[in-house]
Order: C-alpha cells, then sequence, then structure tokens
C-alpha cells in the first residue's frame, strides 16, 4: 500500500483499473430517495448538528453567506445556463482502486455519515461537523439528475488520506458514496477537511450514471474538487485541532493552487452555518448526461 505525503497530492494523472462493486450495498439501498427523504435527510443532519436556521455575521463565529463571496455552482442564477464542472485529478489518495486501495468493493460504502470506518476498521475523524449536499443536474438542460451517484472523500484535519497517510492506513473513514433523489439531490455528514501544505481546502469527488455503475471506476463520468471559501476556513482553523492548517492555509491562495488557479466558480461551495454546531456546504454540479 502506497504512503504518500500529503505533497504527493500535486500529481495529476493515474491509471484506472477495474475492480468488483457496491453489489452487496444495492439490495438494502433505494437509488430513488424522493424529496422527503432528501428533506429529512438534509434535515436531520442539520438537527443533529444543531445548524443555526439564522444566520449572523462572520466576526461572531458565524458565517453570512451574504457577505462572502461564493457561488451556487453550475447554474447561472441570472440566465439559468448551466455549465458542466471542470474536470479534475482524482489525486494519489482517490480509494476507488486506480491507485492502489478500494473501498468501491466493501460492503457498508454507501452511506451518508463519513466520520467513521467502515467494512471492519475502526476509528472516527474528529473535526468540525460539515454537511456536504450536493444537486446534479445535466449540463445540456440543467434538470435534476435521478439516481446519479457521487463517490466522496477527503482530507482529516489533520490534512491526512485515510489508507494512503501515514497514522491512518488502517483507516478509511471520510470516503463513501450516495445516490441522488428524483431532484437530483444527495447529502454526506463529515467533518470540514484540514488545509495541508500545497493544496487549498478542497474535497474530491467521482459522478457515475448509477451505484451499480460506482462500483467500478472505470464507469465515472466526472472527477471534480469542492473549493471551501475562505471565511469559513479561516472560522474553522481557529478552533482546536487545526492549527497547522492556520499556516498552511496563509501559504496559498485559490489564485496559486494547482487545481483551481484556471477559475473556481464552478467548484466554490456556498457555506451556512457557525463552528460550534457545524456547516453545511452546498454546490450545484452539472455534467454530460
Amino acid at each position: 500500500m502506497s504512503h504518500l505525503t500529503p505533497a504527493d497530492h500535486l500529481a495529476h494523472d493515474h491509471d484506472h483499473d477495474d475492480h468488483g462493486g457496491l453489489h452487496r450495498d444495492l439490495a438494502g439501498t433505494r437509488a430513488l430517495l424522493g424529496r422527503r427523504r432528501w428533506l429529512s435527510l438534509v434535515g436531520s443532519a442539520g438537527a443533529a448538528l444543531g445548524l443555526a436556521p439564522i444566520l449572523g455575521c462572520a466576526d461572531s463565529g458565524v458565517l453570512d453567506p451574504s457577505t462572502d463571496d461564493t457561488v451556487t455552482g453550475g447554474i447561472n442564477p441570472s440566465t439559468g445556463v448551466c455549465t458542466r464542472i471542470p474536470e479534475e485529478t482524482a489525486g494519489p489518495y482517490p480509494g476507488d482502486g486506480s491507485n492502489g486501495a478500494n473501498v468501491l468493493n466493501q460492503s457498508g460504502v454507501v452511506r451518508s455519515d463519513l466520520r467513521s470506518s467502515f467494512a471492519g476498521l475502526s476509528g472516527t475523524a474528529a473535526g468540525v461537523p460539515l454537511t456536504i449536499a450536493l444537486t446534479i443536474v445535466s449540463s445540456s438542460t440543467c434538470a435534476p439528475l435521478a439516481g446519479r451517484a457521487v463517490y466522496l472523500w477527503h482530507a482529516d484535519r489533520d490534512g491526512r488520506y485515510s489508507l494512503y497517510s501515514s497514522g491512518v492506513t488502517n483507516q478509511n473513514y471520510l470516503r463513501g458514496v450516495q445516490a441522488a433523489d428524483e431532484n437530483g439531490r444527495l447529502a454526506f455528514t463529515t467533518i470540514f477537511p484540514g488545509c495541508y501544505d500545497g493544496r487549498w481546502p478542497h474535497i474530491h469527488f467521482e459522478v457515475f450514471n448509477s451505484l451499480a455503475a460506482a462500483s467500478n471506476v472505470a464507469n465515472k463520468v466526472a472527477t471534480s474538487q469542492i473549493a471551501l471559501p475562505k471565511a469559513a476556513c479561516d472560522l474553522v482553523y481557529a478552533t482546536t485541532g487545526y492549527a497547522a492548517s492556520v499556516s498552511n492555509l496563509s501559504r496559498v491562495s485559490l489564485a496559486s493552487d494547482n487545481v483551481f488557479r484556471d477559475g473556481a466558480n464552478l467548484q466554490l461551495a456556498t457555506l451556512t452555518g457557525d463552528v460550534s454546531s457545524g456547516f453545511t456546504a452546498s454546490l450545484t454540479v452539472a455534467v454530460n448526461v
């Protein structure tokens, strides 16, 4: 198994191998969740995290999206035109079988809460709670894409990737798969990732046409990354456990990051919430049908 350092994440090209899939999870998982299920999913996550419905000012530890330079993702609110999410590197820590470890063939990978390890491994990632709410739409029509599956993964608060980084090779937390409901919506409960040297704070994901297709990395239709806005990062990194992220973030910007420097508008999530109760990161992801 590879023991790469976070700095190696700057590498871009990786070969993809064929592997088995999620069939053990499919029988007990509905691909189409429904609007009520989506509202229940995000609402339950918000309630569990204690997300405040009314936001105050950033200097009080609460993020106000009206004062932050975030966007809604792939849909232009003025024109209604959708733009396909930029294709990005999966990086050296995908855990999808394209570079060593493969969680896509592990029972239990289809889940909404990513904080603990699964499939016989134990351990839970600590950090400020984060709900990631994605809406998958067609880049040609802007229509929601029901049943599309997303495999999502990211670093822990120390900047380490489970299965790869020293100290967490025996963990597979902060990785999981979810299917979109009939409105193209899905959500993950996780923790706010740390900032490691050389990269802007980010989250990786791959999109598949279905849960069944997500059993094999060769079937992915999009690979991209979510950028987290600085206002939220500053608030989170001022809390216990994220000390190293403060100095790492001070040495990088969206303009200098090797992935986002060509423009991050379609990948910059909208953040709401606060550091004590947790945040929600929302993004619309447009993909080719």
